[in-house]
């Protein structure tokens, strides 16, 4: 996914931006509102600060607004609600207040994207906004934050969803022990990694037979969804 960081506070760009390549984002970083609305390349979201050194970020909001309908996600030290409204009003799809992590910004960002995106064929043969399913036994609600295996519900504790639902945002993938634990946990934990084994165990056992989540040594850990074999398969 190509990002649009329009941020003229060089550390906080910079830390940004490595956490979102982290993540496998595109990242362009300008560091004014010209170069914002002068950018040719395309992108699929913009992070816009308001606090820009050439305009108000609120004008780059609207001009961008009127250009088409990528989604924008303001940030900004600006906390005052009229600033927030106003922000919104111009067509901004959400607003983020600093300090931040990194974690809440994808967050948000892939809030947006599911918002904006054309439903997916599987959505819509839910009948849209449902829950999403993975293989022919698993699926998790995402807004009532539930998982059930073959239409049973599965007691999860919360770390446990909230890994099992980054995990499932990209299956196949191959997640990096520091990318899930700032993720799940937080940026700043500084604990044991060893939790992150434990809850992955439990996944395990609780999924047993709809996912497989591989451990790569020295790096983290891969979910995959476990197909229907022919025994599992009703005429």
């Amino acid at each position: 996914m190509r990002v649009l960081l329009v941020e003229d506070d060089e550390p906080i760009a910079q830390s940004l931006r490595r956490g979102l390549m982290r993540y496998g984002f595109e990242v362009a970083w300008v560091t004014t509102g010209g170069a914002a609305l002068a950018h040719e390349d395309e992108y699929d979201v913009v992070l816009l600060d308001l606090g820009l050194p050439d305009t108000d970020g609120l004008d780059v909001c609207k001009a961008l607004r009127e250009r088409g309908d990528v989604p924008i996600i303001v940030i900004s030290a600006r906390s005052d609600e009229t600033d927030r409204v106003v922000g919104l009003e111009l067509g901004a799809d959400d607003y983020v207040s600093k300090p931040f992590g990194v974690r809440e910004v994808i967050a948000r960002i892939r809030a947006v994207m599911r918002r904006v995106q054309p439903r997916t064929e599987s959505t819509a043969a839910n009948g849209g906004g449902g829950p999403d399913r993975y293989g022919p036994r698993l699926t998790i609600d995402r807004k009532a934050a539930r998982v059930r295996l073959d239409g049973e519900e599965v007691p999860l504790a919360p770390k446990e969803y909230d890994l099992l639902a980054f995990l499932t945002q990209e299956p196949g993938a191959l997640m990096s022990r520091e990318q899930i634990m700032e993720a799940v946990w937080d940026a700043n934990w500084f604990g044991p990694t060893k939790t992150l084994d434990v809850h992955v165990a439990a996944l395990r056992r609780k999924l047993a037979g709809a996912i497989a989540i591989e451990a790569v040594r020295g790096v983290g850990f891969r979910l995959e969804i476990v197909k229907a074999s022919g025994a599992d398969q009703t005429p």
